[in-house]
């Protein structure tokens, strides 16, 4: 009986391929290349004989791209005696074998294995795969696991199935025929599962990577742990889209709640495409006969140009390391193999061609234990460099996001080291002066005894103004020196005199540093930005200054003159008055130039304020601003 409870008539329509595990292991001889398939859609009977036949099996090689196998395929064996070939290093156990020299691992893009073996630069004798009962035509599908499995099957020299009632059946490029499956085994048992771990992290770095999905984006996800947990924080994005090397349990809830539509997609549109699925019975079930779901091959699935055509196209990749000029590793532990190349070059490509795409780099900011930070002078000794600084686009960690493209590397590295870990900042801040990367005299955010100072994140908020303009407004920070210096130099002669009470010409970083280094108790400084992340421009900046002997503080802002008079600088004022007043402070207190009208006139709105008139001779207007009285 199959699993809808009808009588397995192909078995006996298709009796002459049918053998037993032990006879179908016996078809293999010594000096074969073998292929098992991958990850949840390992044939476990067949595994399971391969591994008790293997003292016969001499000179065998092992082709694979993801195990998971819980099983040891490793006993104390000759280094040529029965000897794995990763493609991508999926298992603690595969890892050891590696690095002891006792296994092989080909780094390769994953769009580029299938060629490599329908080429006949790598040849197959024997694929053992898993697949469906066929149905009445003859067509069984490769299921849960499409990825290399069909190209490999199609150009080996023998092609074993187990055959599994328990496998799904699903649509898209997943089919075999019975004609080219040359013998069988039945297995009617449970699937492989896998169960992603979570960091303490995941929740807020993927937080952060969420705030840089829009919607009706396309998402891709890259091995790895983090990249998969960063799905379940887009349940309130709209029409997304998923063309991915593999999917998770993670995208039931989305399409459940309307989410993962594929509505706006180019390529494919209103279908999910992958190659593989990596996770629970709970998925396996969900895509069985799912429509919605498509399977294909790798070299179609990872091909960067397929990918691509896919607006807003957003993959997110993870690293293990990442210098302070963007060179990131993401594949080795020292000298030590530690995964592999697998599919993250590739949608790091795809993405970066895509128009309105993100490729999106996620790491935490330190090792478990915190004892050593990912974000470094320079990369540890015999790492492998998988994206040179120029793929380098997003990097997030959970303390925030870096933009790294098209930017110099005194920016690169103030940019990452505000995502660091708050106790390695200054450790690299030193290491970066000492390589020369930044300005000798640069600082951080420090409070008065040198402690870094963390950015307050609860302060960000957006405001619409009357004609509809969304305006960012956040406090500053380290890497706002430049736009800041712009939205000085942007003012004419008679607005920097108003604003600085002197005919300034120059805005040197000795002198602007210190108005974005600040530590947001005693000096606060707001910033008001329009555009979308990275390309801002700050056109409004309201700073305080706090004398702490009075418990009052002197305030400063300005604006840019096209954003005047539309509410940008009251709006300003109101959020400094809201934040000073959190934090206990009294009042403000100021100078006004007695020509500049927008000013006085923003705050006589508050009735309590106490102006002083000039001194006779004098241009100046001195007020006084108590919060109790607000």
């Amino acid at each position: 009986m199959d699993k809808n409870g009808l009588v397995d008539e192909w078995r006996t329509k298709w009796a002459a391929k049918e053998i037993t595990v032990e006879e179908a292991i016996r078809k293999i001889i010594p000096g074969n290349r073998v292929y098992i398939g991958t990850g949840c859609s390992e044939p476990q009977a067949l595994t399971t004989e391969l591994i008790r036949q293997s003292d016969s099996l001499l000179d065998i090689e092992i082709i694979h791209f993801l195990t998971i196998w819980p099983e040891k395929y490793f006993t104390e064996k000759a280094e040529d005696q029965f000897r794995h070939n990763a493609f991508f290093i999926g298992s603690a156990d595969l890892r050891e074998e590696i690095n002891k020299g006792q296994s092989d691992y080909t780094p390769i893009y994953t769009n580029e294995i299938p060629s490599l073996f329908l080429s006949g630069r790598k040849y197959i004798d024997v694929a053992l795969i898993q697949v469906s009962p066929p149905d009445r035509f003859g067509f069984c599908s490769y299921g849960i696991n499409v990825d290399s499995s069909k190209q490999i099957a199609k150009s080996a020299y023998l092609t074993i199935a187990e055959i599994n009632p328990q496998m799904p059946r699903t649509s898209g490029n997943s089919m075999i025929h019975m004609k080219e499956i040359d013998y069988f085994v039945y297995n009617d048992t449970p699937l492989l599962e896998f169960h992603f771990k979570e960091r303490n992290v995941s929740e807020r770095i993927g937080k952060n990577v969420a705030n840089l999905i829009e919607n009706k984006s396309t998402i891709g996800i890259a091995m790895g742990t983090l990249p998969n947990a960063c799905l379940k924080y887009l349940m309130d994005k709209k029409d997304l889209g998923m063309h991915s090397h593999f999917i998770t349990d993670n995208i039931i809830p989305l399409i459940e709640n309307g989410v993962l539509t594929c509505r706006k997609k180019n390529f494919h549109p209103e279908k999910v495409i992958t190659s593989f699925a990596l996770g629970t019975k709970k998925l396996f079930d969900f895509i069985n006969n799912n429509p919605y779901i498509e399977f294909y091959t790798t070299d179609y699935i990872c091909n960067p140009y397929n990918i691509s055509q896919n607006d807003k196209m957003v993959s997110i990749i993870q690293a293990f390391e990442i210098d302070l000029t963007g060179q990131v590793n993401a594949s080795t532990k020292g000298y030590n193999f530690y995964t592999g190349i697998g599919d993250s070059v590739d949608f790091m490509r795809g993405a970066a061609l895509s128009k309105g795409g993100k490729p999106i780099i996620v790491l935490p900011s330190t090792t478990l234990n915190e004892k050593r930070s990912k974000i470094v002078p320079q990369l540890e000794k015999g790492a492998g460099i998988m994206f040179p600084r120029a793929d380098i686009h997003y990097v997030v960690t959970e303390w925030g996001v870096a933009y790294l493209h098209g930017k110099t590397i005194r920016d690169r590295v103030l940019e990452l080291i505000l995502i660091a870990h708050p106790k390695f900042r200054q450790e690299l801040l030193v290491e970066a002066k000492k390589l020369n990367y930044i300005y000798s005299d640069q600082q951080l955010s420090c409070d008065e005894e040198g402690n870094i100072c963390i950015y307050p994140r609860r302060y960000e908020t957006i405001i619409t103004l009357d004609q509809n303009e969304r305006i960012f407004i956040r406090p500053v920070k380290t890497t706002d020196e430049a736009t800041l210096k712009d939205l000085y130099y942007s003012l004419n002669e008679r607005d920097r005199y108003l604003r600085f009470f002197s005919f300034k010409k120059e805005f040197p970083h000795s002198k602007t540093q210190n108005e974005v280094n600040i530590d947001y108790e005693k000096t606060f400084s707001i910033g008001a930005f329009v555009g979308d992340f990275p390309d801002q421009e700050m056109v409004g900046n309201a700073t305080y200054y706090l004398d702490k002997k009075i418990n009052i503080a002197e305030i400063s802002f300005v604006v840019k003159d096209k954003w005047r008079e539309k509410g940008l600088g009251s709006y300003l004022l109101n959020y400094l008055i809201m934040i000073a007043k959190e934090k206990g402070i009294k009042g403000f207190y100021g100078t006004i130039h007695i020509e500049n009208k927008t000013t006085i006139h923003i705050f006589k709105k508050f009735g309590n304020i106490k102006i002083h008139a000039p001194i006779a001779g004098e241009n100046d207007i001195i007020f006084e601003l108590f919060f109790e009285k607000i």
